[in-house]
């Protein structure tokens, strides 16, 4: 058997690798021996970065369960998150896109982290236009704004104002389209964050009979106004979609009028798919956006809206826009305008209703006709939903009409109607509200005055018949001249067709004519003051008609709204007018183009 000697040191030796010493000597000068790694600390904790293209080395610091640093030991770097960054494998993050990433260093099973986040500050701003001269109305350039941070690195997803110094000539939206409303120049600043930018821009029109004078009409000449084609018509001011408070997909529908009797200035409250715009038109060379009454909360955006006025209070339906009622707005808030547009509320709403298509306003009677009714409410068949507005701000029901014989659903549905205190020749019903419907299929006479109990008078339609559409009445109440909204496109109509009917019998109305325009754009909405019949004519634009002789009647001039769409049957264009300002100025919706101020010499 052989004995091993017992050396006193060996004790020690075995105690190294737990210990930092032995026997309580001095081990300064070598390596602590340390036990497994038991926590990773990356540091920097968290980083935050404004800008793309930059590095930040991180590091990691190893500890053993007591607290111990260890080295030497191999670091694993990764990361994961949106991919905002990339990470080397010794610690060097590269920040090359916005988001958020989590920066992990493992080693030996363990792991630790630091978040990482980006979000871009833009530190310069660059704008190009498409064009920076404009030479007609109308017409757009698109602004574009390059953003930078301070590594000089594009910004993605920043948002930019844009902002016009003259926005009565240069309108801009909040995609950053220009659109030249009258001739002028402005400054167009785009704003991101804390940078800037601006760019002048300018409108310039050109025009076959030589060009406009700033501050003037523009008059019709050598058949045309500036970019527009017309005769005898002549352009007093445009105000783009964007000019009345309209961006992307914004479109234009109805429009009425209202005077102020304290004032006598001039306002129209125009029909934007959701709600309506509120325009000062008295000077008809710079007429005034002043704000805006959105559709009423719950409804839903759509294309057709109406609007009457009585008593000073505006009254508005829209259709197909679910619980929409109808609104009710005191006008006389206007004349407060302080010089910026506004949000207004309407004053109440009339809940009996959904939506509809249409209204009519009896001033002399104090009574309206809502119309085309549907999708709840008390919808009279969609005939004649008849609401007292003496009080304009507590309207009340007052009674159903419907000609079942009529509409396509035979329900009576009435798509518009023009109701009269009757002082026309038929003697028979002298002094009784009368109201002339366009029904559809034929037009519809009804005695309105009793409102509990309407009488249908008569009904009349007539060949080619497409969509009875809407009607007026002669100054007289003799002839009901009306327009068909589909006869031109699909029942082989040679012309824009005017059909006027003979009423001096309102038992039995007689088609006397058929007034055919020079091409086949559809006819929309018309009104008749004194002589002139002035016809909405879609995308033929404004029609003026002599009406003097109702049986021969005859064109005065046009002005096409929208000159870069064909005559043709087709629904852009110009939707509807109103020409009843003591003025004489016409006043001219365009779906897509915007608002037109027009003068007939």
């Amino acid at each position: 058997m052989r004995i091993t000697a017992f050396s006193p040191a060996l004790p020690c030796l075995l105690a190294a690798t737990l210990l930092a010493g032995c026997g309580g000597g001095d081990d300064s000068t070598g390596s602590t021996p340390t036990g497994p790694v038991a926590t990773v600390t990356v540091t920097p904790g968290s980083q935050q970065f404004a800008s793309l293209g930059v590095t930040a080395t991180f590091t990691a610091q190893l500890r053993d369960a007591e607290g111990a640093v260890i080295t030497g030991q191999s670091v694993v770097w990764s990361r994961r998150g949106s991919g905002a960054t990339q990470v080397s494998g010794t610690g060097v993050v590269t920040v090359v896109a916005n988001g958020v990433d989590t920066i992990v260093a493992t080693s030996n099973g363990r792991t630790g982290q630091a978040v990482v986040t980006v979000q871009q500050v833009p530190a310069a701003l660059a704008l190009t236009a498409s064009a920076t001269t404009l030479t007609r109305l109308g017409a757009t350039a698109t602004l574009t704004g390059a953003l930078r941070d301070a590594n000089n690195q594009p910004v993605t997803g920043g948002t930019i104002v844009w902002t016009s110094a003259n926005p009565a000539a240069l309108p801009v939206d909040g995609t950053g389209k220009a659109t030249a409303a009258r001739p002028g120049s402005s400054i167009v600043t785009a704003t991101a964050g804390d940078v800037s930018a601006t760019i002048t821009l300018n409108v310039v029109l050109s025009s076959p009979v030589g060009g406009p004078i700033l501050g003037a009409a523009i008059a019709c000449s050598g058949g045309a106004a500036g970019p527009f084609p017309c005769q005898g018509v002549n352009l007093m001011s445009f105000l783009p979609v964007s000019g009345v408070g309209g961006g992307g997909g914004i479109q234009l529908n109805d429009i009425w009028g209202w005077v102020d009797p304290a004032t006598s200035r001039e306002y129209v409250m125009v029909g934007r798919n959701d709600g309506i715009a509120f325009v000062d038109v008295t000077n008809p060379l710079n007429p005034t956006y002043l704000g805006f009454l959105p559709i009423t909360p719950g409804a839903v955006a759509n294309f057709w809206h109406d609007i009457k006025v009585h008593n000073d209070h505006a009254f508005i339906v829209a259709d197909g826009a679910g619980p929409h009622g109808m609104q009710v707005f005191d006008l006389r808030i206007l004349r407060s305008h302080a010089g910026v547009p506004r949000d207004f509320t309407a004053n109440t709403v009339y809940r009996q209703i959904n939506s509809a298509h249409n209204i009519f306003i009896n001033e002399a009677s104090g009574f309206a006709y809502i119309v085309g009714a549907s999708g709840g409410g008390t919808t009279c068949g969609s005939g004649l939903h008849m609401v007292d507005i003496r009080i304009p701000t507590a309207p009340s029901f007052a009674g159903c009409f419907a000609d079942p014989l009529t509409g396509r659903a035979r329900t009576g549905y009435t798509h518009d109607v023009q109701c009269v205190i009757y002082s026309g020749p038929d003697a028979a019903h002298a002094g009784r509200e009368i109201c002339f419907g366009s029904n559809e299929t034929a037009i519809s006479i009804a005695d309105v005055t009793n409102k509990s109990a309407p009488t249908a008078l008569s009904r009349a339609s007539y060949p080619q018949l497409g969509y009875t559409h809407q009607g007026w009445l002669t100054q007289d109440q003799r002839h009901f001249l009306i327009n068909d909204e589909l006869d031109e496109s699909g029942q082989g109509v040679t012309g824009t067709r005017t059909l006027v009917w003979d009423v001096t019998d309102l038992d039995d109305p007689i088609l006397v004519t058929q007034f055919l325009g020079p091409n086949r754009a559809i006819d929309h909405n018309h009104y008749i003051r004194g002589n002139r019949m002035f016809a909405s004519t879609y995308q033929f634009g404004l029609r003026v008609i002599d009406v003097s002789a109702p049986t021969a009647p005859s064109a005065l001039g046009f002005f096409d709204t929208a000159p870069e769409l064909p005559n043709t049957p087709g629904f852009g264009g110009s939707w509807s007018n109103y020409p009843f300002f003591p003025s004489g100025n016409i006043v001219v919706t365009s779906g897509n183009e915007g608002l037109f101020v027009l003068q007939v010499p």
